[in-house]
């Protein structure tokens, strides 16, 4: 884009134009005019519209009717009018062609306007200026607008408040907030600052969004002269975007004493930032003022209280939400996507599903969050096949390329084993936001400069145009482990300038840590300027899931010290750190913490932490007590957990009794029957296990399949028990028979209680021999070299046989070996692994 050079001869103001006769400005007569039509009455007034007689008369006419349309949202019968004043070839005014650009822009058809605008000629003005680079802010055509508007310039026009405010809404954004500081030095000077209201609430969008600079929003509302419910909601939505809900209280409450009342907007804005910050004393205040002000029976306030009780619930109840959904008048897509969220943030899949039925009985379309919702639910189910008609629906429905979708189309397909389907997902968002991104850019850097070709690509597709873009891009590649692609998007990023954007370096430190590459993630990490708790609990949540516990709790007491509030979600992650070495008295302590020193009641994720601390450490009687002394029911997760606690530790009584725990509330569920069986099979009760497979197929329940991945050359390879179907098979076998060998004379000795089948012991060392994860380290050594580390993936626990199996193979190697399974990370380096076989 072309430097700004914002130097103009003296303002002249603009000529007003008269009705002959008249004091009153034309403009204002118009005004009136307009206001008196109402929406019925405009079809039959240009239907009836006579353009034959005088034609002044017919102008004046002809605009009040074109502003009618505008107003009142008739876009089509304003096209008709245009088509009409086009066939009686009358000489159109300025008046009536700068209502034709406002027409065609808000119908998003910019090409109209801008025809429109070029060919007016000398009857061009400021309004006509205005009008084209409001057009092009409106349409997302940033850089149109901003070169439009330095055009206006160099044709010597004082701009008025209506463009600046349209220019400064362009640069809302990072690629261009640097022009935005210029275009704000220079308002400055022109005195427009306090010219209106729209100017200011620019201004603060333009610093939040486009800069993330909060300080300086709030020193433009400080400023401001004017202000009204809108410029107050806007700051207080802001602040709870960012996660300052003390600040945006506090402007709350300075709303209140000041002449303005909060509105739906207002109200909405602060449930939301309670229902994220878990803030359920205050969302119930809030509640309580929404009855008092009358906005009970208001949808999206209604969606908002939805949205607030479920995720505040500590138990992962949905009562309260239900309650606020069954009182409301009306329902919306909004109101049955936030009920249908609130059941899958609990845990209730299958009532999820059932809502979303009954949304379509409804006749209520859903929309692309509410397939998000769905697909989230259909992650958790073990019968995959409402999740596949779900994407055949989102196909149909043209959603399936959409970022949230396809995103959790990732998700839900390896969740479920079906990598191959998640990698085709993925290269869907992928290509459609990058590859196409990279190829118009190629193709125009040969006759444009870099960032004039970088601007005209984001102006006409979109692509990469977004942090949330970016954002569910690198959320994909995490699910599938794919880091090649990872460092491809992060590549991408810092070229697209969103290097700073904190909401994207939050998603950077959650891939690499779920790519299994702690160090990239602490460098994102040290390279920010601006963290909020979600930075830190990230960051903590990766060094928890890697087995650095100590690490992960120095992080946690720099966060303390330097001020940034904790919320529920990092003390899941410190507890899940003690847990994963140990730290019984440390976990204690923050457990009792949570609650006394930051006012953060636990949930059913952290009472889970602390039965799964016990368990793991044989406290398996202390386990017990904890959860019959838990302030609600225990949920299955909770009893799940306990459950492979007794799994490890062999305790059959105490797992029978969770065993029945679970499938009182859940007597369909796989997992339970697993491992229970698994528990018969460790103590060698065969009967019993034949009895729980028998059940099993009797009520047609399917056991999730365990499989290995890994990525080499951005290609995800994916390996069963067993496997024969790969390419370089017999590679693959040959490898493994010359590392049974290697580690067996380094002391390996096959721990063939690991298999679960009644066979004799020569078959069982040949069964773990044939696990996945084996098979995909396996691949790994001869399809990739030194000192690149391996980074294998499983979707269930490692084997303990095979975790000691890779232990001695990173001897041999000589290789790091990097392994992700369900519930962490092991680092194996030299024969040792982080977990320090703890796990």
């Amino acid at each position: 884009m072309p430097s700004l050079s914002l130097c103009l001869p003296p303002f002249v103001p603009s000529p007003i134009h008269r009705v002959p006769g008249s004091s009153e400005p034309l403009s204002c007569k118009f005004e009136s005019a307009a206001r008196s039509f109402s929406v019925p009455q405009l079809g039959k007034a240009i239907s009836t519209l006579d353009l034959d007689e005088g034609a002044r008369h017919q102008l004046i006419r002809s605009s009040l009717l074109l502003k009618a349309c505008i107003r009142s949202g008739n876009l089509e019968l304003g096209k008709l009018l245009h088509r009409k004043l086009t066939h009686s070839r009358l000489d159109l005014d300025s008046v009536l062609l700068n209502s034709l650009i406002s027409l065609y822009s808000k119908c998003g058809d910019w090409e109209n306007a801008l025809s429109i605008f070029r060919n007016m000629g000398s009857k061009r003005d400021l309004v006509s200026w205005s009008a084209i680079i409001s057009c092009f802010a409106n349409n997302g055509m940033e850089s149109h607008a901003l070169v439009t508007f330095l055009d206006m310039l160099q044709h010597g026009i004082y701009p008025n408040e209506y463009c600046f405010t349209a220019s400064i809404r362009s640069c809302s954004n990072a690629q261009h907030f640097s022009i935005g500081r210029v275009i704000f030095g220079f308002l400055l000077k022109t005195g427009y600052f306090d010219s209106d209201v729209c100017v200011g609430c620019a201004l603060i969008d333009m610093f939040t969004k486009g800069g993330d600079d909060i300080e300086s929003a709030r020193m433009v509302f400080e400023k401001m002269q004017e202000r009204n419910v809108v410029t107050w909601t806007l700051m207080i939505t802001r602040f709870a975007q960012l996660g300052l809900l003390g600040d945006a209280v506090d402007f709350f409450c300075r709303m209140l004493v000041s002449e303005h009342t909060p509105d739906r907007f207002t109200l909405t804005s602060l449930l939301s930032a309670c229902a994220e910050m878990e803030f359920l004393s205050l969302g119930k205040q809030l509640h309580s003022w929404v009855v008092r002000s009358g906005l009970a029976s208001d949808v999206c306030v209604g969606c908002s209280l939805v949205d607030m009780y479920a995720k505040c619930a500590a138990d992962g109840s949905v009562e309260n939400s239900r309650r606020i959904f069954d009182s409301m008048p009306r329902h919306n897509v909004m109101s049955w996507t936030a009920l249908i969220s609130g059941y899958v943030q609990g845990g209730q899949e299958q009532e999820a599903i059932k809502l979303f039925c009954d949304m379509l009985h409804g006749h209520v379309a859903p929309n692309c969050f509410t397939f998000s919702s769905v697909l989230k639910a259909c992650a958790n189910l073990p019968d995959f096949g409402f999740g596949r008609q779900l994407h055949g629906r989102t196909i149909k429905l043209g959603l399936f390329a959409i970022d949230c979708v396809g995103n959790c189309l990732v998700n839900m397909y390896a969740r479920s084993g079906r990598m191959e389907c998640a990698q085709k997902a993925f290269n869907v968002l992928f290509e459609k936001n990058l590859i196409l991104y990279n190829t118009a850019v190629d193709a125009n850097a040969k006759e444009l400069d870099s960032e004039e070709s970088f601007n005209h690509e984001i102006e006409h597709t979109g692509i990469g145009a977004t942090s949330f873009t970016y954002a569910c891009l690198l959320s994909g590649a995490a699910c599938i482990g794919t880091i090649g692609k990872g460092e491809q998007i992060h590549a991408l990023i810092v070229k697209s300038g969103f290097g700073t954007n904190l909401c994207i370096n939050n998603a950077l430190i959650s891939m690499y840590s779920k790519c299994g590459n702690k160090e990239a993630a602490l460098q994102v990490f040290n390279d920010m300027g601006d963290r909020n708790v979600i930075t830190w609990t990230s960051i903590i949540s990766g060094f928890a899931k890697h087995g650095f516990a100590t690490k992960a709790l120095e992080l946690f007491n720099e966060m303390l010290e330097i001020g940034v509030k904790p919320n529920g979600v990092t003390y899941i992650a410190v507890l899940s750190a003690c847990s994963h070495v140990g730290l019984i008295d440390e976990a204690w302590k923050h457990f009792n913490s949570m609650h006394y020193n930051h006012g953060i009641v636990p949930r059913m994720e952290h009472y889970a932490c602390m039965v799964d601390l016990l368990g793991r450490s044989g406290l398996l009687s202390e386990a017990i007590e904890f959860i019959n002394s838990m302030p609600f029911d225990a949920d299955a997760l909770v009893w799940r957990t306990f459950l492979g606690s007794c799994r490890v530790h062999r305790n059959t009584k105490l797992g029978e009794y969770a065993a029945k725990m679970i499938l009182e509330g859940e007597p369909r569920d796989p997992a339970t029957y697993i491992l229970l069986s698994n528990l018969y099979a460790s103590e060698g009760r065969w009967d019993d296990v034949a009895a729980i497979r028998k059940s099993m197929k009797q009520k047609k329940l399917i056991k999730e399949t365990g499989y290995s991945w890994i990525e080499v050359d951005n290609q995800v390879h994916k390996f069963h028990v067993g496997d024969t179907s790969h390419p370089q098979a017999q590679k693959i076998y040959d490898e493994l028979d010359e590392l049974a060998l290697k580690i067996k004379n380094l002391g390996y000795v096959p721990k063939t209680d690991f298999v679960l089948h009644d066979v004799e012991d020569e078959q069982k060392e040949q069964y773990l021999f044939q696990h996945s994860e084996k098979i995909a380290v396996a691949f790994a050594l001869i399809s990739t070299r030194k000192p690149k580390p391996i980074r294998v993936f499983k979707n269930l626990r490692v084997c303990g046989d095979c975790h000691m199996a890779i232990k001695y193979i990173s001897v041999v190697s000589g290789r790091e070996i990097v392994v992700r399974d369900a519930n962490r990370f092991h680092h194996i380096k030299d024969g040792k692994c982080s977990c320090n076989d703890y796990w």
